[in-house]
């Protein structure tokens, strides 16, 4: 799967299973949870979403801003995994 494949996934999950706003555009340098846009429960869930789905292990200790808090960020982390 490519970085625009995995993109595409991401964003998707985000909009219509967190935010519940399917229709919504996320930029990939958004920031997602210092803007409050997604909080700590579902941070949680977006973690077990990137593990299931792209194979890759996060430590609980990456469940935070400098990991999680933009698309371009976690797929940084996703790819250096793969």
């Amino acid at each position: 799967m490519n970085a625009d494949e995995m993109k595409t996934k991401l964003t998707g999950y985000l909009t219509t299973e967190i935010l519940k706003q399917p229709n919504r555009v996320i930029q990939p340098g958004e920031a997602l949870l210092s803007s409050g846009l997604i909080d700590s429960f579902h941070l949680v869930d977006l973690a077990l979403y990137v593990e299931d789905n792209f194979g890759v292990h996060i430590d609980d200790s990456e469940l935070n801003a400098s990991t999680f808090d933009s698309l371009d960020g976690l797929l940084a982390l996703i790819q250096s995994r793969q």
